[in-house]
């Protein structure tokens, strides 16, 4: 029971302070403002972008929780991630995505379920649905490119076109 003298933090209120922990606790991740960009650059780190419906931050452990509809922008490393969850595990420096991930770096993109990003390595781990399989598509540079029929030559619009995850989602994984 609240005591009339303790004041009660509206949702609001909550809400800024966990925005608050979040930034505080990222270190290489950090709210998505002009000043903040600016900071990261100067002192060596890089910004990333966190977006869900949900954020929780627990200083204790260190873990930034991103609930629904997460979306991830990293462009240092040319990284943008769709999920259901997400975790930020700041002292082990590692990213955890969970539900229906889908990982797009510089061309290449990657799907599963589970799909860990170990920060420091730079390395993906990726776990499939139950009884599926992980998907990944590389693009592969050929030294000594050839006509081939039917191949294109350069590569199609929606290649070169900004990265919209929900067009991505409308065509589910087939089973292999």
């Amino acid at each position: 029971m609240v005591s009339p003298q303790t004041p009660r933090l509206t949702l609001f209120h909550r809400l800024s302070l966990t925005a608050l922990s979040v930034t505080a606790l990222l270190g290489t991740i950090t709210a998505p403002t002009a000043q903040s960009a600016a900071q990261a650059q100067a002192s060596g780190n890089q910004a990333l972008t966190l977006r869900s419906d949900v954020q929780e931050a627990n200083s204790v452990t260190g873990v930034i929780t991103a609930r629904g509809n997460v979306q991830i922008n990293y462009p240092a490393r040319q990284i943008q991630a769709t999920s259901v969850q997400a975790q930020y595990y700041s002292r082990e420096r590692r990213i955890v995505l969970r539900g229906d991930v889908y990982v797009l770096q510089d061309g290449n993109s990657l799907r599963g379920e589970t799909i860990t990003y170990l920060i420091d390595e730079g390395r993906f781990v990726a776990l499939p649905p139950d009884g599926r399989q992980v998907e990944s598509i590389y693009l592969v540079q050929d030294p000594n490119p050839t006509n081939t029929p039917g191949a294109a030559a350069t590569p199609a619009a929606s290649e070169t076109e900004a990265f919209d995850p929900k067009s991505e989602f409308k065509t589910p994984i087939s089973p292999p």
